[in-house]
């Protein structure tokens, strides 16, 4: 009875060991084109900090709820120019990829209210992005956001494996393939 039971936490214990599949940036740097050269890929991924947002609601959540997907995480703001042309660009590609395997975190990051935030995302065609929020800016801050707009690529485990700062197309052939990749990649 005793040996099942070992090779049952042996097993459990070396599939543990296995470390998740990795992007691979020299693969994923390949793709950048037009916008995404200025995404940053970097070599090794990086621990991301666990921060806080809230919804609509109120509700607390933390990123670390959301491991398990491929995820951009963008910082904007309703009063950021660059972010009316890259929010509907990040919306179309939520709804292109969004799922179990991919999302778009857009955090509203500083003094946006619930109102301006309904407005902003009226006029600029927004329909899929939930509305989260950073009013603090501690998530901003946290993440060693300089500026707005800026995007922070996760991997499934949470850890950064890419940065862009500044507004980008979302919708552009190259984001979509680097998208793409990094979610087959690590499936």
């Amino acid at each position: 009875m005793l040996r099942p039971v070992l090779l049952a936490l042996y097993t459990a214990l070396a599939l543990a060991a296995i470390p998740a599949a990795a992007a691979d940036p020299e693969g994923l740097r390949a793709l950048r084109d037009g916008d995404m050269r200025k995404l940053v890929v970097h070599d090794v991924p990086r621990d991301a900090v666990d921060v806080a947002f809230t919804t609509a609601d109120g509700v607390e959540h933390r990123l670390a709820d959301l491991d398990g997907k491929i995820r951009i995480v963008n910082f904007w703001a309703t009063w950021c120019a660059p972010c009316r042309h890259e929010k509907p660009a990040l919306d179309a590609l939520e709804q292109a990829l969004g799922g179990a395997d991919f999302e778009v975190v857009a955090l509203a990051t500083g003094r946006n209210s619930l109102d301006g935030i309904k407005r902003f995302n009226a006029e600029v065609g927004v329909t899929a992005l939930e509305t989260r929020l950073d009013p603090r800016s501690d998530a901003a801050r946290l993440m060693g956001v300089l500026g707005l707009p800026a995007s922070i690529l996760l991997d499934r485990e949470g850890r950064e494996i890419g940065r862009l700062t500044g507004g980008a197309d979302w919708t552009s052939d190259s984001a979509r393939a680097i998208m793409e990749r990094l979610i087959a990649e690590t499936s």
